[in-house]
């Protein structure tokens, strides 16, 4: 019963302890990241609900808490909060000490048209597959409006979501059953590709790439516009 929200507890717990180090001070972040985060949320917490009653998925009551939102976990509701925030902090403190650790502007468009187009000519041949069109749509929608965006985040996030993969993967693989008797979330294989790493579908990379790119637009748009009032102030 404990087991979703231990993992929630755990990812954020050395986020939290280190959001007030004195170099990276994540803290002064929290009046961009918790509006972005909120925002965000409410869009995928919104297709959770939907897919939920749709079947796309569902989730085992012997891993989660017994008190339901809308049909989804409490733990499901905490998940939009503790992974984009443990995520987003990540990214920044390798953006903070890795400072060159990112693609160079032409690369990185390049490579974004490129997944642009491979995931368009998936979703074309996948339209029965909800999961698929769903989480493929969202990575062309965030990439696609990576292009507008002046800080140019998508060429660190690029690099720096491949180090934010390694915890993802844990807690994911977890999630969905590697490690345990049964799953945590379980996937309807009718609408996804059916292709799984360890035991993740392989469009919970683009589910976890997209809900963070997200994030990090918005909060680049955010941080632009406090900028701009401060100098007009």
């Amino acid at each position: 019963m404990w087991l979703y929200s231990s993992l929630l507890f755990f990812s954020i717990l050395v986020p939290i302890a280190l959001s007030f180090d004195k170099k990276l001070q994540f803290y002064k972040l929290w009046k961009f990241l918790f509006p972005s985060i909120f925002a965000v949320a409410f869009i995928y917490i919104a297709f959770d609900v939907l897919f939920t009653k749709l079947g796309v998925w569902g989730f085992n009551s012997s891993y989660h808490l017994n008190k339901l939102v809308l049909g989804l976990p409490i733990e499901e509701w905490l998940f939009f909060m503790i992974i984009p925030y443990a995520s987003i902090f990540l990214h920044e403190s390798l953006v903070l000490y890795f400072p060159n650790f990112k693609l160079k502007n032409g690369f990185g468009r390049t490579l974004s048209v490129a997944i642009i187009f491979c995931l368009s000519v998936a979703i074309l041949f996948n339209l029965d597959k909800a999961y698929t069109v769903y989480i493929f749509s969202s990575v062309i929608i965030a990439l696609l409006l990576s292009f507008f965006d002046k800080s140019k985040v998508i060429n660190s996030y690029y690099l720096t979501f491949l180090v934010i993969l390694i915890p993802f993967v844990i807690v994911n693989a977890i999630l969905t059953g590697s490690f345990i008797d049964q799953e945590v979330v379980w996937y309807n294989n009718d609408e996804n590709l059916g292709i799984r790493f360890l035991t993740i579908p392989i469009e919970d990379f683009g589910y976890a790439f997209s809900l963070m790119l997200f994030n990090l637009l918005l909060i680049a748009k955010l941080r632009n516009r406090g900028v701009r009032y401060k100098k007009n102030s």
